[in-house]
Formats: structure tokens, sequence, C-alpha cells
């Protein structure tokens, strides 16, 4: 009985995310989506072209990086055993990727530019541990697709975030369409949502006096948003058969 209730929860935790996914951009979302895309069109493309290029190589260099020997959970392991596990992993990156905001936020401009490539080490060695945990193998180019699509799905505007949903809903067959060479993923727009998504936040975290509070925050709510996101995209696999654990 415990364990059938165990299942339902699942279920409606997964449920109700799923429909947060898909719901349509409100107005807000569509008036700021507008603004930043008119900002994207003012910036000069020598600008857009490397820092596409720099969370390109950063990003690729987190995924084919030792990162990939982490092991994967026992074979056996049950769902719930999973999620409680992942659930700790989550809640300590969480924790050390707020200490990450804190400090660097508390240093000013410069250091708070150091937060970048450090938070994004964070995040991506979470999601590593995650799929792990849920029994991936990272091995598998796929999966590292999978990976970044997650990634896409917490730091990207509502409309694009609709968009990566159907990707990954539809995983199975799409992945059997994907280029042989991760060079051919659209980091452009990869770069540009996961800029616009936090470019507010990591402004006022550069701002003397409040850009440490600012970096502990930020850090800890979406470093929490992107493990529920990884726990829930994994789960949504497992649930639905498309993967057996």
């Amino acid at each position: 009985m415990r364990k059938d209730g165990n299942h339902k929860r699942m279920w409606q935790e997964l449920e109700k995310w799923q429909q947060s996914m898909r719901k349509s951009p409100s107005i807000a979302n569509r008036m700021t989506r507008s603004v930043q895309q008119r900002i994207n069109r003012i910036v000069p493309e020598q600008i857009h072209q490397v820092v596409t290029t720099a969370i390109k190589q950063m990003v690729r260099a987190v995924i084919f990086g030792a990162n990939l020997t982490t092991p994967t959970a026992k074979a056996g392991t049950s769902l719930q055993q999973r999620e409680i596990k992942a659930l700790k992993r989550i809640k300590f990156y969480r924790s050390t990727a707020a200490v990450e905001g804190g400090v660097t936020g508390a240093g000013g401009f410069l250091w708070g530019l150091a937060d970048f490539p450090l938070w994004l080490s964070l995040k991506m060695k979470m999601m590593h541990e995650i799929a792990a945990i849920y029994g991936m193998d990272l091995s598998d180019y796929k999966e590292r697709v999978y990976l970044l699509l997650i990634f896409q799905l917490t730091f990207s505007s509502q409309h694009n975030r609709n968009h990566v949903f159907r990707v990954m809903e539809d995983w199975d067959r799409q992945k059997e369409q994907l280029p042989d060479n991760i060079n051919q993923f659209d980091w452009r727009t990869f770069q540009l949502e996961y800029r616009d998504y936090i470019d507010l936040a990591k402004l006022f975290q550069m701002i003397p006096l409040v850009g440490a509070g600012v970096g502990v925050y930020v850090n800890h709510r979406l470093t929490h948003k992107l493990g529920v996101n990884a726990m829930n995209a994994y789960r949504m696999r497992i649930l639905t058969g498309s993967v057996r654990k």
C-alpha cells in the first residue's frame, strides 16, 4: 500500500510538472521575450558569436570531461530510492551554489563575472549525478543531448520551454533524428535563452552591498529548479515506460 501511495504521488507530481511545461506564455512572458529579441538584434553579431562560442566551449568542457565517470545507481534500485538520493544531491548542490553565489556576489563586478563558469560547472555536475542516479548512461551521446534539453527547459522563456518540452515528450522518436555530431546542436539559441533568462538577476549580483544576497538567492533558487526539472524529466521517461529501471 505504501508503495502504491508513493507511485501515485510521483504521478501526481509529474502531471503537475508537465502541465507547467505545456502552459502557454503569459502576456508578461511575451512582452519580456519581445524586449529581449529587440535587444539581441541591436547587439553586434561579433559579440553574439563570441558569447555563443564561449558558452559552447564551457558546456562542452563540462559535459565531455571527467564528470562522465560518475557511477550509475545499482541495478534493482527502486525509483523511490533513486528519488531520495537525487533530492539529497540537489540539496547539496543548491547549498554549494548559494555559497558560491554569495562569495562572488560580495566581490563586485569582477568576482560576479567569475560566478558564471563556476555556477555553470556546479549545475552540470549536479545534472550528471542525477542522470546517473536514474540509471542513464552518459557515455551515450544522445543522453548528453537530453541533459542539455533539461538545461534549456530550465533556463528558457516559456515560448522556448514549450518547444523543448515537446521534443522531450517525444524523445524516443526525436533521438533517432539527432545529428551525428553534437557540434550541430543549436548553440546560438541555447546561449541566447540562457543569457536572457539570467541576465537581470546576475546584473544585480554585480552591484556592491546587495550582490552577495542576490547571488545566494538566485543560485539557490535556480539550482533547485534545475534539479527538480531533471528529476521530473527522468521520472517521465521511467514512469511512461520509455526506459526501464
